[in-house]
Formats: C-alpha cells, structure tokens, sequence
C-alpha cells in the first residue's frame, strides 16, 4: 500500500475523530504546526520514519516537543501512529489531514506565480474573482518568478492559466519554427 493511500486513511479516522468532538479546528491548527515543524526540521522527520529508532525514544521526543503545544487528541494520535509503526507516514497524514479540512469547509489553494510582487489590492482582486468562479473560500500563495518576464500564472486546483510574457514568446518562437519547416 502507497504511503498516501495510508496516510490517507489515518487523516480520515483522524478527520471523523475531531468531527465528533467538535475539535477539527483545533486538531487542523496542530496538524499544520507538526507539518511545519517537521518541513523546517528534516532531522526530526528523519527520526520519526527510521525504524532502527525504538518507539519509546520517538514517543518521547514528540511529548517533549509537541505535548504542550498541541491537544491532547493529536499527541495521543502520533503516539498511536508510532505504537502501529507508522512515523513514516505521520508527515503526510497531517498534510493530508490539512487537505480534508479544507475539503470539509470548502477551501480552495490557488497560487499566482508572477514577474513582480502582487500589490495587495491586485491579491485581494484575484482573490475575490477566483471565489466568485469557485464558489469556494480562498488560500493564494503567491510568488515570484522573474523569468516570466510579465504577467502572472495561476493555478487553481488542476486548471491553470498563463498569461505570462515567457509563454507568449515561447508559443510564438514554436509557431514561427512550424511555418519554417512548412515552407
């Protein structure tokens, strides 16, 4: 079985757990912090997947570290994925579990490549158009490429739309190269 099909299926239970403890909100805050923290720290998401490490030592290492920033449901949630030989996948089941929440309450990740830094009025617009089109709340990240040379890129889900400068060259560079070789 896949490390996301896995994972997968203990965000779920993870999912249906904080549902019925009114409690999702705060267990996505705390799947959020421990993906974070394992993404700034590959030492400690090292650790956590290497099976020569007993799971006394790793459980010990995630209350030291986690315990008294998290709930209690999610402290007790990496100890049981440890205790079943799963800290492999604890790193993708929170950013799996973070993925479900925001399925759960509609959320949408968009994220606009652009040449320059957005202006806030011009995040806020986009944003604003990309819930009108979707129906659905949300998250841009935006960043900068400079070699798109103007214009942006945006992606939402699996669609994207390019305006960027680079790729207008680039289409025009292949439709001259295709009337070449047709003449």
């Amino acid at each position: 079985m896949s490390e996301l099909t896995v994972a997968s299926r203990y965000a779920k239970s993870l999912m249906d757990l904080s549902s019925e403890q009114n409690s999702m909100e705060e267990i996505k805050n705390d799947m959020e912090l421990f993906h974070h923290t394992l993404r700034v720290n590959p030492e400690l998401k090292a650790v956590l997947a290497n099976p020569i490490v007993s799971h006394q030592k790793k459980i010990k290492i995630l209350d030291e570290v986690f315990a008294s920033r998290v709930s209690k449901t999610s402290i007790a949630f990496f100890k049981l994925m440890i205790n079943k030989s799963r800290g492999d996948v604890l790193y993708t089941a929170s950013e799996e579990f973070v993925n479900l929440y925001d399925i759960k309450k509609n959320i949408i990740k968009a994220t606009v490549v652009s040449a320059t830094a957005l202006s806030e009025a011009n995040k806020q617009k986009m944003i604003a158009d990309i819930q009108t089109a979707t129906g659905c709340t949300v998250k841009l990240n935006a960043k900068v490429d400079p070699n798109l040379i103007g214009g942006f890129v945006l992606t939402v889900g699996d669609r994207q739309v390019d305006t960027s400068i680079a790729s207008d060259l680039g289409k025009l560079k292949k439709e001259f190269a295709q009337r070449v070789i047709a003449n």
